[in-house]
């Protein structure tokens, strides 16, 4: 079952996706549900990374070489 979501654009924005939409032959609810996940992804990449790079900076992070991880799988 699927939810529906209403959107307000202006003329000009709603004739932007559409003609997106069309060009990649996709419906307008495909396209902002793939440009919304997508950007979801992007945020939670971004916050996945900068907690790592906070854990790096702080010394919480170890990391290994292509050689020491073959060497300890015994590759």
């Amino acid at each position: 079952l699927m939810s529906t979501i209403s959107l307000r654009v202006s003329e000009e924005e709603l004739k932007l996706f559409q003609d997106f939409a069309k060009l990649n032959q996709i419906s307008l609810s495909e396209l902002i549900r793939r440009t919304m996940l997508s950007k979801l992804e992007d945020e939670y990449d971004l916050q996945v990374f900068s907690a790592h790079e906070a854990a790096k900076a702080r010394g919480k992070v170890e990391s290994y070489s292509h050689e020491e991880t073959w060497a300890e799988l015994g590759l």
